[in-house]
């Protein structure tokens, strides 16, 4: 599973003007499942969601988490974070989980995000054309990988 992170002071997806998920402050994570991922891949990404310290403490140093700030996370399905452009110029899917397993991966996120603490857990929608508008605070954009790729 793979995740791109982004401390925000504000986001929010919207599928054809319906505003979908809003949150101020918080994180914005862009979440792709990858063929075999399993629940064990998706604990270990909301875990490292939830516990990141990228929020900056009475110091101005990155040692807070979007629990100990009360921020918010919206997630947004992304199975493009499995695009492979190794060769040529279009990309190839085919590291992607196939929808109906990643939506319900997707949708698990969403549940375990709130059972760990995130007050303010929103949405877009799963296999929509989103348009996703976001306020980067820092900017701070992490990158994560169950299978610690990078």
């Amino acid at each position: 599973m793979r995740a791109v992170v982004q401390r925000v002071t504000r986001a929010q997806v919207t599928v054809a003007a319906r505003l979908t998920g809003a949150i101020d402050q918080g994180l914005l994570v862009l979440l792709g499942a990858g063929a075999g991922d399993t629940p064990t891949d998706l604990a270990y990404i909301v875990d490292k969601i939830v516990h990141l310290r990228i929020f900056s403490d009475a110091a101005g140093k990155m040692n807070r988490s979007v629990l100990d700030v009360g921020g918010g996370v919206l997630v947004v399905s992304q199975f493009t974070l499995y695009g492979d452009v190794r060769q040529g110029r279009r990309p190839a899917f085919t590291a992607a989980l196939e929808p109906a397993l990643a939506r319900a991966l997707y949708e698990q996120a969403l549940v375990q995000l709130g059972q760990a603490g995130v007050l303010h857990v929103q949405a877009g929608e799963f296999a929509a054309n989103m348009a996703v508008e976001l306020v980067n605070d820092g900017p701070v954009t992490i990158l994560l990988d169950s299978r610690k790729a990078f």
